[in-house]
């Protein structure tokens, strides 16, 4: 465990949130791959290190975990740049995908090289060892789809090249687990409400009540029902729906309506939760109202999800309070809290700092993590000093 390195990686449906050692790294990467060539073109090659490597991930990932192994890829906010890329869709499991695997490898291995972790050799290959909190929705984890996420990234080494990527081209990182710890995210979302990085008790009045917590991501809802400070394993629900679609939607019909191409989905969130201009977008240089689109489209998907917080509070009746979590509740915050207010007054709650949402998984399996480090760490001391004594 000592030259293990801590790592807590959220693989959201809209991007990756890693958190790394005593946090001095942290890394948000949009969850946006494109197969590319290896030897990509670069206008200004001579100038390639002055770049951001975190902007220009181009990487070649071979790993017995993936269906197709050896692929180059774009990465994140290079990715969103050509017409091949993809994000993950409705109705996919991410345990399944190898888009999951080839951003949890890109994270890891961008803090093996960025960090002074590990030392790279003459050849500039980096083994790196890793102790991994990361998570799974309530429903995959409810199937025991965690048990063949966790096997697969612990029984192989996986190599991450760099290729044309700035300040780090021709590095290659052997990612090596000692550790993986699969949680389900409603769980982990409980943890960092109470909770401080330390992992001291923060919410002392919520230890011990019966919540409710919506978590709303891209492809999935999880609702998590908490009471005796653990999940209610046969209470708790998971839906196949997210924001993801709609916000397809959304940009289809800015593409359709005003010929404006956006490039992602992180583009059509932008434009809905950003402080100024929301709802509008730039078309021939002029400012354009969409708000007919976003909130025909994004009601219509409030519903739903209230449709659900509904049906489960409904058979939860002792629920004291729901908080809403996840990068969606900051996308349908709005819509949520004006159906609430028209319908049933539910107690709800969400988190202002819109970064803390969806920050939210990371943090949560940086302090899970860390706490099983902290408990082995002492375990293996006190192992120590019993042989030293004999």
């Amino acid at each position: 465990m000592k030259t293990s390195r801590v790592a807590a990686v959220d693989v959201g449906n809209d991007a990756v949130k890693a958190n790394f050692g005593k946090l001095e790294n942290a890394y948000y990467i949009p969850n946006v791959i494109a197969r590319d060539m290896e030897d990509r073109p670069v206008i200004g090659i001579e100038d390639l290190d002055e770049k951001d490597p975190l902007e220009n991930l181009h990487i070649r990932v071979h790993s017995p975990a993936l269906e197709e192994n050896n692929a180059v890829y774009r990465v994140g906010t290079l990715a969103t740049k050509t017409n091949n890329s993809t994000e993950l869709d409705q109705g996919s499991n991410k345990s399944e995908e190898d888009q999951t695997l080839v951003m949890l490898f890109a994270s890891i291995a961008l803090d093996a090289v960025s960090s002074n972790a590990f030392k790279a050799s003459k050849s500039d290959v980096i083994d790196a060892s890793y102790t991994l909190g990361t998570g799974l929705p309530l429903r995959e984890v409810k199937e025991g789809k965690d048990v063949g996420y966790r096997s697969q990234l612990l029984g192989s080494v996986h190599q991450v090249e760099f290729l044309v990527t700035p300040q780090h081209q021709g590095k290659k990182v052997n990612i090596k687990f000692d550790e993986v710890k699969v949680y389900p995210e409603g769980f982990a979302a409980y943890v960092n409400l109470i909770m401080d990085n330390h992992l001291n008790v923060i919410n002392q009045e919520l230890i011990d009540k019966q919540i409710l917590i919506q978590d709303i991501g891209g492809l999935s809802t999880d609702i998590a029902v908490i009471r005796n400070r653990n999940v209610d394993d046969d209470k708790a629900q998971g839906f196949p729906l997210g924001v993801a679609e709609s916000l397809e939607e959304i940009r289809d019909e800015i593409r359709t309506r005003h010929g404006v191409e956006l490039d992602s989905r992180r583009d059509v969130v932008d434009i809905i939760t950003r402080k100024n201009d929301r709802h509008h977008i730039m078309v021939k240089g002029s400012r354009t109202n969409i708000h007919d689109i976003t909130d025909r489209i994004l009601l219509e998907l409030a519903k739903k999800e209230y449709r659900n917080l509904r049906n489960v509070w409904q058979k939860n009746s002792q629920s004291e309070i729901c908080y809403f979590v996840g990068g969606g509740s900051a996308v349908l915050k709005d819509y949520l809290k004006a159906l609430n207010n028209k319908l049933d007054g539910y107690n709800i709650d969400f988190f202002e700092d819109e970064q803390e949402s969806i920050w939210m998984m990371a943090n949560a399996y940086y302090k899970l993590i860390m706490d099983f480090v902290n408990k082995h760490t002492q375990a293996d001391t006190k192992e120590t000093a019993a042989a030293e004594e004999e």
